[in-house]
């Protein structure tokens, strides 16, 4: 398709992008997208967007879509090492569902889903300046 794939549980990623990207949806917790990522790379897949970028932290949104490639290679050795970082990061902090209202859910999910078209709109770029 596209190069790559975007490992995801946000549920408005899955509906906005996943007729026109390889979208691996899963209804499972932020840490376990990471952990699922990070056995991705394990497999040969690289790292392609970073697990932590913009200013969300772990605790403050349940939301995280992550670019990987669709081939598998060599372990990323660097990609591994971030996506490690980012799983012992994200121990530290503790989600509390109970702190927002469901309403703020919605901008959750456009959060992340903003930040993923962000690296969707540099990776094609790469991809076509590479052909």
């Amino acid at each position: 398709m596209n190069g790559y794939m975007i490992i995801t549980n946000n549920p408005m990623v899955r509906d906005k992008l996943g007729e026109t990207h390889n979208v691996v949806y899963q209804e499972i917790s932020y840490e376990d997208i990471l952990k699922d990522v990070r056995d991705r790379i394990h497999e040969g897949h690289t790292l392609l967007s970073h697990p932590l970028s913009g200013s969300v932290k772990p605790n403050e949104t349940p939301y995280k879509s992550i670019m990987v490639s669709e081939k598998k290679g060599a372990v990323d050795a660097q990609g591994l090492a971030i996506i490690e970082n980012a799983i012992q990061a994200c121990g530290k902090f503790v989600f509390r569902s109970d702190k927002y209202k469901p309403e703020v859910y919605g901008d959750f999910q456009l959060i992340d889903l903003t930040l993923i078209e962000s690296g969707i709109t540099s990776a094609d770029t790469q991809m076509w300046s590479e052909h």
